[in-house]
Formats: structure tokens, sequence, C-alpha cells
């Protein structure tokens, strides 16, 4: 029987010219953030079982690829639940490991420590658009500053790196979990309800306002709390401004909504917007949830409108360290969707700007061995210069092999015969 030729389903293997734009895309990325102090680390594809089913990554934590035990540990005669025959997983985000990473190394990294983290993550997940089961994050996180200046930075430098790829008009949605927790409260929900209620809400892009008034209705909350709770959304729907969302939800919430929270979104936001070097909109939406039950105060996502969802996001995480280290580091990150902005740049045609040019040095089957070395010696000097230079036989159908090396971005043929 013939072994599969297709990868699994949910992942997929990179052509070429896909390769060429994830190689340039992932120097600007590393050249944008080396710029802001973000320092280059790695961490292992795999983690302790115990720690991707801390109750830290919310519903990924159902889509987990699980290792089986080897050897003699492996008892599957006696087991009763996956986890008796699994003790490690495929890492589901960066975020978890790098938690682990800094416990087990803080003493020997600076504080605050700004980290940078390009990885392969891998999630159970149904395959669609942009979505695989197999992909690539981009994080950049800042471990031990507990103030604004975090999110400041890590907005700043993702936004200047969205504008290095060329993307516009761009919007970065900003809200705090402490404004949605504060919400629920004097709508009249009960705190341990809260997880449920911010899942319903997280639908509202898909199932509208009406939608999420609908289900916390069915799911049996009094009708009194989901209208004083919606109605709070449909008030905002026209404040986009930070400030002046902030500015509401304080008067609306009163003593629900410490002040604190208030002056912070609106100096992040007025420090990020005076200090663009991007065309995007800093905008405020209540309705951001992030599904990670880590976040702890300020939540952002990217949104481009040519995707139509979530390019990436991130958000302050305070409790997540110590629950490695058995004390709390002030914790706060920023991961771009790559998978989407590869796949973006794909459907546009993206031409790598600083690209050499590529020239196909095409040699008959039956050129002189002497006259090769030459060849070789005139493509040496070519790529001393600069360009990127492809020595290859001639193929017998000549014009099909030159239409192949174009797709690839030759540009220019030079053809060697035996005269």
């Amino acid at each position: 029987m013939a072994l599969k030729k297709k990868p699994v389903n949910g992942m997929k293997d990179i052509l070429p010219r896909e390769m060429e734009i994830r190689d340039y895309v992932t120097g600007v990325i590393k050249e944008t953030y080396r710029s802001f102090g973000f320092t280059p680390i790695e961490t292992p594809c795999m983690e302790d079982i115990a720690n991707l089913t801390s109750n830290q990554g919310g519903e990924n934590e159902k889509l987990i690829f699980k290792v089986l035990k080897r050897g003699e540990k492996l008892h599957l005669d006696t087991a009763k639940t996956d986890l008796d025959v699994s003790d490690m997983g495929l890492r589901y985000d960066l975020t978890l490991p790098l938690s682990r990473f800094y416990a087990n190394h803080e003493n020997d990294l600076s504080s605050p420590f700004k980290a940078l983290q390009i990885g392969s993550v891998w999630r159970a997940d149904r395959p669609q658009r942009g979505r695989y089961r197999q992909f690539t994050q981009c994080d950049i996180d800042i471990l031990g500053e507990p103030s604004n200046l975090a999110e400041i930075e890590l907005i700043t430098a993702t936004t200047t790196c969205l504008g290095r790829l060329n993307f516009k008009n761009f919007e970065i949605r900003i809200n705090e979990r402490r404004i949605l927790k504060a919400m629920a409260a004097y709508a009249g929900f009960e705190e341990k309800d809260y997880d449920g209620i911010f899942i319903t809400l997280d639908k509202m892009d898909k199932i509208g306002l009406e939608g999420v008034e609908a289900e916390l209705m069915e799911d049996g909350f009094a009708e009194e709390s989901v209208k004083k709770y919606t109605e709070i959304f449909e008030a905002l729907s026209d404040k986009k401004d930070v400030a002046e969302g902030v500015s509401y939800i304080k008067e609306k919430l009163g003593d629900f909504l410490e002040q604190e929270v208030v002056d912070s979104l609106t100096d992040i936001a007025s420090a990020v917007n005076a200090n663009k070097a991007a065309e995007f909109e800093l905008v405020f939406d209540p309705t951001l949830v992030r599904g990670m039950g880590y976040y702890t105060g300020t939540i952002f996502e990217i949104a481009i409108p040519e995707f139509g969802g979530s390019c990436g996001g991130g958000g302050r995480y305070d409790r997540m360290i110590g629950k490695f280290a058995g004390h709390d580091v002030p914790a706060c990150g920023f991961s771009i969707g790559f998978e989407r902005i590869i796949l973006l740049l794909m459907e546009q045609d993206f031409k790598i700007p600083t690209a050499p040019k590529k020239t196909a040095y095409l040699v008959e089957k039956k050129y002189p061995a002497d006259q090769l070395a030459k060849v070789m010696q005139q493509a040496a000097k070519a790529r001393a210069n600069g360009q990127t230079v492809l020595v290859v036989r001639m193929n017998k159908n000549k014009k099909f092999q030159k239409e192949q090396l174009s797709k690839d971005g030759y540009e220019e043929f030079v053809e060697f015969y035996n005269n």
C-alpha cells in the first residue's frame, strides 16, 4: 500500500514562495522587537501535562495533543482517564511555557525581563481559514513591570511591526478584565457566574446584542439583570474613543469600578496615540473578553479588516508565574497572529521589498566541464554583488522550466550553450 503523501488534517506543507515571505516577516518581527529591547528565548515544544491542564488556558486545555507515557510507565489495562496514560503534551501557546521558564531562571534574568519568543504550538482544533492544528506563534512579553508602561510598550512595538509589514487602517481593541467584572456586578450577576457570562458575551460579534441577551435568558439569569447588563453595551456602541468610553463606564458603574482602572486605560491610550509609527486606531471595546483564564487586567486584540477576525492579542496576567514560582510576578504579553498575517500577505501577492535580484543560469547538459567552472566563477561574482544566482542544467522543455522558476521569483535567465 502506498504511503499517504498529504499532511495530516490541520497541518500543512509550506512551499518556497510562502517560505520566503515567512522568513522575511520573521526577520522584520525580530528586528523590530529587538529595537524595543526584547530578548529572544526558546522553550521546549512539550510541557508536563499537569502544567498544561492547570486551568490557565481556558478552552485551549480541551485541545491539547497529549503524549503517551513510555515503556514500563504505560499501563493501558488499568487506566481510567487519559491522564493515567499521559505525562506530557504539546504546548498550546507560548505564555504558559514562558511563565515556567521565568520561574525556573528568574535569578539569571534582568528585571523587568522583555522576552521575544517565536515557535510552533499545537491545538486539536477544527481547521479553517487562518487556523491550523500546528501553527507559529510570535509573542513579546514584559515580566516584572507592574505599571502600564508594559502595555504601552507592547502595543507600540506590535503596531510598529505591523506598520513595517505595510498593514494600515487596522484596529487595536482594548478592554480591562476588571471592567468586565464590574459591569457584571453592577447588573446583579453573582461572581460564580462571571466566566459563563463572559463566554456568552464573547459571541457578540457572531450573534449580536440580541443574541447575547437571548442566550443569557436561556441560561436562566434574571431578566432584570440581563436587561441592565445589555443596556450598558447598547449605550457604548458609539463610544469607541478610549477616554470617552471608560469615562462613561465609570459614570455608569460608580463604585463598582475603581478609578485607577479608568486612569490606567486613559493613560495607555494617550501614550500610544502620541507615539504612533503606523496607521491604526486604538478603540475601546467593552465586549472584548479574551478566552484565556489567566488574564487579570488590561486585554487587547488586533483587528485587520481584510481578515475579518482577530489577528493577534494579549493582555496582563499578573498571577500566572506565581503558580510556578510561589510568588506573583507582574506580567503582560502581546501575540501577533503570525499565520493570519502570512495568509493576508500571500493573498495580497506581497513582494519582499529588500529581496535581492534572482538570476537563473541555465547550462546546456553537454556543456564542457572546463567551461562549467567559468560559469560557477561568474555566479560567485554575482553573488558577491548581492544577487541570488541559481545554476541548473537546462531542461528539454526550457519554456516550462522558465515558467516554474519565474514562480519562484527568478527575473533573469542566462543561457550557456556548447558552441
